[in-house]
């Protein structure tokens, strides 16, 4: 760290630029993952300065354990009081390793112990519900394209409207997915999907138009550019409601389907791993609690020996 006059004064302001810069430029983090930091600290040091704590040294894990309670309290969720421990944490973590205070003072702060909240999946009756789309106009060719490969692939719904035409190898029945963090991964599409892709790519051009440049996304809205988050999400919301399908759903529902439907049906996790795109198999074995679930519901649900 270069020895800058304005922070040696142990001002927390400063010390927290000092240390968004380092993650930002020397342990280069995604952005969303940078921008959480930020916000996360930026939320300390506002509650610090409340509290009349303008200095790194006057911090005390009583004022941090102080802080969390008032998180608590404000209602937040515990996954993301957990995060802001893990920022808390690693911002104290380097303030010691840079010696710019004598000692780690979150060495000790226990992280919440989570409520496992398992994932919404959808039943299979339902899924044909969503998929089953009169294929009327192109719009309807794009949501059902879209829809296949949101459930036949398990993508993310970022993933999918970042896909451009470029993306897609249908001779090979393979697509190339930027994930988070900027990684690619290709993911295998089964014969519904190729056949859904196939026949929206024939529509595809009805959907462009000239004054806004042909755009290289795959999927496009009706002002012929790349259709946006919010646009799917509402596509999937009125389909859920034409439906007459109660279940909570998301689009990461889809993904979540896909994953269960995939381990219900023998795959190992390492595999599914690799198609989600997951860094960590702990995230991916959430998917055996959902099934285990099952397995538990269906035996009471049918063994014969079940009190009467």
């Amino acid at each position: 760290m270069k020895n800058n006059k304005n922070i040696v004064n142990g001002n927390i302001e400063d010390y927290k630029i000092d240390y968004l810069t380092y993650i930002q430029l020397e342990k280069k983090l995604s952005k969303n993952t940078y921008l959480n930091y930020k916000l996360d600290l930026d939320k300390y040091s506002i509650y610090l300065r409340k509290n009349n704590i303008y200095n790194v040294e006057d911090i005390n894990l009583d004022i941090v354990r102080d802080y969390l309670k008032y998180l608590n309290k404000a209602n937040l969720k515990a996954k993301s009081i957990t995060r802001h421990i893990t920022s808390i944490k690693e911002f104290h973590k380097y303030l010691t390793k840079m010696h710019l205070v004598s000692k780690n003072i979150t060495l000790n702060l226990e992280n919440l112990k989570l409520e496992k909240h398992l994932p919404t999946v959808l039943k299979q009756d339902e899924i044909e519900k969503i998929l089953n789309i009169s294929l009327d106009n192109a719009f309807k060719y794009r949501d059902k394209a879209m829809l296949e490969l949101m459930y036949g692939s398990g993508l993310r719904v970022s993933e999918l409207v970042n896909l451009t035409v470029y993306s897609i190898d249908l001779e090979n029945d393979i697509i190339l997915i930027e994930g988070k963090g900027n990684k690619e991964r290709i993911v295998p599409i089964n014969e519904h999907t190729k056949k859904a892709v196939l026949n929206y790519l024939s529509v595809r051009n009805s959907l462009c138009k000239k004054k806004n440049g042909n755009s290289d996304k795959l999927f496009l809205n009706n002002h012929g550019k790349g259709i946006t988050r919010q646009g799917f999400n509402l596509i999937l919301k009125k389909i859920l409601e034409k439906n007459d399908i109660k279940t909570h759903a998301t689009p990461h529902t889809l993904r979540h389907t896909f994953a269960t439907d995939l381990l219900n049906g023998g795959a190992d996790l390492r595999s599914i791993q690799e198609l989600l795109g997951h860094s960590d198999l702990v995230t991916t074995r959430i998917y055996t609690h959902v099934v285990n679930n099952k397995l538990k519901e269906d035996y009471i649900k049918y063994n014969a020996r079940k009190e009467e």
